[in-house]
């Protein structure tokens, strides 16, 4: 059997190249290749780097969805299945919003792939292919990783792994609460340093996609004690409770770390009541947190989103000297982002404050416009203070100012001002982005 495998980009403008940025391994892909019996042929094509040939003969389609590639997954999906070609289709937009993603796809995936991906294809095979399957949480020992189909694409030289799903944290906002049901499992520490140890020799750097590193602070120590004998650098997101357990970040840094991302996303203390959010300022708050990852050597990607109900004007200022004043590498400032299932969006729902009924799929809505209706400020007011966040602190004088809290690491020092330079230029780039492929002229072709 023929299986296709597709990666669909967030959506393309009309004679302009992808952002660079966002051109990482895309795991999930790794992930179902990893499952699929030895006897099916793949064929893997990556939307944001290169055309994808429909005509080409398959015998089914599988498209991993998130909500922001939604509007393109099912420009995608209209094409094969317009010339009567099957499509599965799975990932966290699926299971956020299963009715609608099965309009556009033979079947859906909801939930985790491991437990029933094989299923799935064996449907295929036989030509029985049922309109939904519910993939339950499966020991992570059950993941199967497959990256040679990545083979001669133009990926960042980061190497992508997994080490954790999920994450305890009840944030109002975030999508992750919603699917993995706040739960939080870790990989064995075996598979990981295998994976790792296959690949060492072709990556510079990896990034462990944990939804929260942190997520289990005990089971997390045996991890980095095998990480320490492996000699590599890696970066990862986390919570920021896990900065204040210094002999925890005495490991990581043993084991290799090089930094963490993580959500700071507010500096006022309501809107982070609000976002269910209060424990980033615990014992001692950011100030302390972030004095301890120094000392460490650990340095910080931080991000913070504005829309929520008291920011103001002066809210994305007060952001960007905060992050500057305390060195941070890199900085992401960003809307506040409803994702569909999740309490926030259903709060701004029953407050009758969307601006869209599926902001994901409206064909007025673009990349870096706010979806919804803040409570103190305009949407165009975030849209552009967003936009100045991001020019101030990626400034020439910012970086150079905070180029001096990262010299005590030679590695880090120098990739830090191409880096920068990298997140400067594509400052207004994101803005106005298509959800979907703008030059398109197709419909897009209902289930019956």
């Amino acid at each position: 059997m023929r299986l296709t495998l597709i990666h669909p980009a967030i959506g393309h403008r009309a004679d302009e190249s992808y952002i660079r940025t966002w051109q990482m391994e895309p795991l999930p892909i790794a992930v179902l290749a990893g499952l699929s019996p030895p006897d099916v042929e793949l064929q893997f094509y990556d939307d944001r780097m290169e055309t994808i040939p429909f005509d080409a003969p398959t015998d089914a389609v599988a498209i991993p969805v998130e909500t922001y590639t939604a509007a393109r997954a099912y420009q995608i999906a209209s094409e094969y299945r317009r010339r009567g070609v099957p499509v599965v289709m799975g990932g966290f937009h699926a299971t956020l919003v299963p009715e609608e993603v099965s309009q556009y796809a033979e079947a859906i995936v909801t939930g985790e792939a491991e437990s029933v991906w094989a299923k799935v294809v064996d449907d295929l095979r036989h030509r029985t292919l049922q309109r939904r399957y519910h993939g339950e949480q499966s020991p992570l020992a059950d993941i199967r990783i497959s990256r040679r189909l990545f083979r001669n694409k133009r990926y960042l030289p980061i190497g992508l792994i997994e080490t954790g799903r999920g994450c305890r944290f009840p944030c109002e906002f975030c999508a992750i609460q919603t699917f993995f049901s706040r739960t939080y499992r870790a990989r064995p520490p075996t598979d990981v340093v295998a994976e790792l140890s296959d690949l060492k020799s072709s990556k510079r750097v990896f990034f462990f996609v944990d939804d929260n590193f942190a997520g289990d602070l005990k089971t997390g120590k045996p991890l980095l004690s095998q990480l320490e004998r492996l000699g590599i650098r890696w970066v990862t997101q986390m919570s920021i409770n896990a900065a204040h357990d210094e002999d925890f970040l005495a490991a990581m840094r043993r084991a290799g770390c090089c930094g963490v991302l993580i959500g700071f996303e507010s500096l006022d203390e309501e809107n982070l009541r609000l976002m269910k959010k209060r424990f980033n300022t615990m014992q001692g708050g950011y100030a302390k947190a972030l004095a301890n990852l120094r000392r460490h050597r650990i340095f910080v990607y931080g991000t913070f989103i504005f829309g929520y109900e008291h920011d103001t004007e002066a809210s994305f200022d007060q952001a960007v000297d905060f992050a500057t004043e305390e060195g941070m590498y890199i900085a992401a400032f960003n809307h506040l982002t409803p994702f569909p299932g999740t309490p926030l969006y259903k709060r701004l729902e029953r407050e009758g404050r969307l601006r869209f009924k599926a902001w994901w799929l409206d064909p007025e809505y673009r990349y870096n416009a706010l979806p919804f209706q803040p409570a103190a400020l305009t949407p165009q007011q975030v849209t552009d203070g967003c936009v100045a966040a991001r020019r101030r602190f990626y400034s020439w004088r910012s970086i150079a100012r905070r180029s001096v809290s990262h010299w005590r690491d030679s590695y880090v020092f120098r990739n830090f001002f191409l880096v920068n330079a990298m997140h400067r230029q594509e400052i207004t780039q994101r803005n106005s982005y298509p959800l979907g492929d703008e030059t398109w002229r197709g419909h897009l072709l209902e289930a019956q």
